[in-house]
């Protein structure tokens, strides 16, 4: 038995994944395909993209969630950040890892007040709240200060034009061994260049719908 499948965060992530597969925006039928795809490569006007999208879930896949977990157990992670919060599934998943794995800290950023203020409520119904630190605003700001000297598991899942310019910021505090999963990363070209790049002292593949799993070699 493990925090993930054990009350009360089990039954919290089934009821949180229902909710989130229930709800839709007009924003995705108002918006033209063309015109979605550019503001998400857009490093300019992705607060305007994400804030009229603030009532979406937006959340990881259960096999990602999973995949989360598994990642920060094996990697006996105790020190993990994440850009984009949304509502805290993914938190969630990497916050039971680190229960079952003794403690540590999650760093998690997210700029939409209201998505912070429902992620904190779901950190406390799910127990973990003690292993969260939310904070809220820009990430590029946000996560710029007051970190771990070293960081064993980095997630991106916020805006996907700006996950080169996120490991920019943090690549220094990544220790060898670290693990960095991008979700959607396809939005990024030079995100996945770079790390696929072995020059760059990194091992990536790409895992499942759109996922991809890096390894920082040195």
């Amino acid at each position: 038995m493990t925090t993930l499948t054990t009350s009360p965060l089990a039954p919290l992530l089934d009821r949180l994944f229902a909710e989130a597969d229930s709800v839709t925006s007009t924003v995705l039928t108002s918006v033209s395909a063309k015109e979605r795809d550019r503001l998400m490569h857009s490093k300019t006007e992705y607060l305007s993209l994400y804030g009229r999208l603030k009532d979406l879930w937006l959340p990881v896949s259960r096999d990602t969630g999973a995949l989360l977990y598994m990642l920060a157990r094996t990697s006996k992670a105790q020190n993990i950040v994440e850009f984009g919060t949304s509502f805290g599934l993914s938190t969630l998943h990497m916050a039971a890892a680190l229960r079952d794995n003794g403690g540590g800290k999650l760093i998690t950023s997210e700029f939409e007040p209201s998505k912070v203020q429902r992620a904190r409520a779901h950190f406390v119904e799910g127990g973990v709240a003690d292993l969260v630190e939310v904070r809220e605003g820009d990430a590029l700001k946000t996560l710029a200060v007051s970190l771990p000297e070293k960081i064993d598991l980095l997630v991106l899942d916020g805006a996907k034009a700006l996950y080169d310019d996120i490991l920019d910021l943090l690549e220094s505090r990544l220790r060898v061994g670290a693990i960095i999963v991008a979700d959607d990363a396809s939005y990024n070209a030079e995100y996945l260049a770079y790390v696929r790049s072995a020059a760059n002292g990194y091992l990536s593949v790409p895992f499942g719908d759109d996922v991809e799993v890096s390894i920082r070699l040195g």
